[in-house]
């Protein structure tokens, strides 16, 4: 059986051009085979957003961006049920990145990199969660929410509130 991947804190940045999104789809771990943004786990010692500017980079193939140039749009606490009916909650800060350096790359991490309008995402194809919340985000707000998933965040649990912010702790 394959093992459930477990992670207490990472990062997805979506890269954005006027109203459209890149998106590439997930070929391992949380998310696979789903269509998702670049990210990945915090490794220890490493600021957020220094993870997601190196997570950035590796799964894009070389795309480079400025700590600065991240804008949080989100942070969501996963909660996550394993097969064996341990949860385990992981905190994601999202970022808009609207300014980069270099050229996308399919990696072996993230296929087939597109971009989508805004209003034309391909969300039944996406975690189960993005149809909610990303919409609200792509239309400018920042928010926080907490959904509960199924195993290998294949399936949402319940319905879960969406809560607008102004700005995060970690701004």
């Amino acid at each position: 059986m394959k093992k459930e991947k477990e992670l207490a804190h990472a990062t997805v940045c979506f890269l954005k051009k006027r109203n459209k999104i890149l998106l590439a789809i997930k070929s391992r771990h949380i998310g696979e085979g789903c269509w998702n943004g670049y990210g990945g786990g915090i490794d220890p010692g490493e600021k957020t957003r220094e993870a997601a500017v190196r997570e950035l980079k590796e799964e894009t193939g070389g795309v480079s961006a400025l700590p600065d140039q991240l804008e949080k749009v989100a942070e969501i606490d996963f909660h996550n049920t394993k097969s064996d009916g341990e949860i385990f909650i992981c905190k994601v800060h999202f970022y808009m990145v609207k300014q980069w350096q270099g050229e996308v790359q399919e990696t072996d991490e993230m296929l087939n990199p597109t971009w989508f309008d805004v209003k034309e995402l391909p969300l039944n194809k996406m975690m189960p969660a993005d149809k909610k919340w990303l919409p609200i985000v792509l239309s400018g707000k920042k928010i926080k929410a907490q959904p509960k998933l199924g195993p290998f965040q294949k399936e949402l649990l319940e319905d879960f509130e969406i809560e607008e912010v102004n700005s995060f702790n970690d701004d």
